[in-house]
């Protein structure tokens, strides 16, 4: 695995089966009910004359809970009275989820299905692969410190960072990893995490380099981190 993240967190991994839309809004029955066959209509005379002359208005709830009626007058002239919406009218939120393709080296933001965004990443290097499956993003970090796993040597903040200036953690396990990671024999004891995060080391980026993260390019890890919030599907691909 990559190091641990100084403050809150470590270093990387990534996915989780793509989110399901929820169940389309029912409509409001105040508005879409029919007339029922047969039913009587009820006569004007049945209504006090005062409320015959008046045009109905919406109710609204305040903070308190407490309907009022709404001043037309006040709301054209801005008067912070909230405008009443129909019940099922709100827009779904936009779902999004993390395609990571390891043999591809490429990380996709999909937006309702649909490609969004594409962004070419470095991953685990052979025996600290990228861990395959489905996970969802449980940290975000800005200008994270970085702790190596072995010799619990700290980075600060800055271009020298070895996770840049932004981290999306999505994976955590605490078995402990050891093994040689090309240049020497690495024993990683309790917990780490993995995640995406940018890196000072650019020519990493398309490679098979790390110890399980998943690097992007600064500007990139940037723009992901705003793209993406705590619980966002990652899912990783073999």
């Amino acid at each position: 695995m990559a190091g641990q993240v100084g403050a809150s967190g470590a270093a990387a991994l990534l996915a989780q089966e793509p989110l399901m839309l929820g169940a389309s809004l029912s409509p409001d029955p105040l508005f879409t009910a029919p007339l029922q066959p047969g039913a009587p209509l009820q006569p004007a005379a049945t209504m006090k004359p005062s409320e015959a002359d008046q045009p109905l208005r919406p109710k609204l709830l305040f903070p308190s809970g407490a309907p009022a009626e709404a001043s037309p007058a006040a709301g054209a002239a801005g008067a912070g009275v909230p405008v009443a919406e129909p019940v099922g009218t709100a827009p779904l939120a936009p779902q999004r989820q993390l395609v990571l393709d390891r043999q591809r080296r490429l990380l996709t933001v999909l937006e309702n299905g649909q490609e969004l965004k594409r962004f070419p990443v470095g991953v685990g290097m052979p025996g600290w692969e990228t861990p395959v499956g489905t996970f969802s993003v449980i940290e975000k970090i800005t200008d994270p410190v970085w702790e190596h796993p072995a010799k619990g040597i700290r980075f600060k903040p800055g271009p020298d960072n070895p996770l840049g200036s932004r981290w999306i953690g999505f994976y955590r396990d605490c078995k402990g990893r050891s093994g040689f990671n090309g240049q020497e024999q690495l024993e990683v004891r309790g917990c780490v995490t993995a995640g995406f995060h940018g890196t000072p080391n650019r020519a990493s980026v398309g490679q098979a380099a790390s110890h399980g993260c998943v690097r992007l390019f600064d500007e990139h890890v940037r723009e992901l981190y705003e793209l993406v919030g705590l619980g966002t599907t990652v899912k990783v691909l073999p």
